[in-house]
């Protein structure tokens, strides 16, 4: 081989090397930040979902105590149940 065919063979391979480390590297870099993106917003969205899921909660308590309220408040009005049968004395 001639010093000009090897002097260009080595000089494509080092481009090549060279090109392929630099898009490894910038492919990593922004993995790396998507990855920190990722875990800011899930932060933020698993607290917006737990306060959601908080007040939620509080909600469904309170409707179950005004139903046990609005029962019993029936239930007073009604008063005893009342039978079909009179019973002798």
């Amino acid at each position: 081989m001639s010093p000009e065919t090897l002097t260009t063979v080595i000089s494509a391979i080092g481009i090549v090397l060279t090109l392929g480390t630099s898009m490894f590297g910038g492919l990593t870099w922004v993995i790396h930040r998507m990855d920190a993106r990722i875990d800011g917003v899930e932060e933020k969205l698993t607290a917006r979902i737990d306060g959601v899921e908080e007040k939620l909660t509080a909600r469904i308590d309170a409707v179950a105590a005004d139903v046990t309220d609005l029962k019993i408040a029936v239930a007073r009005l009604e008063g005893p149940p009342r039978r079909l049968l009179m019973t002798a004395r």
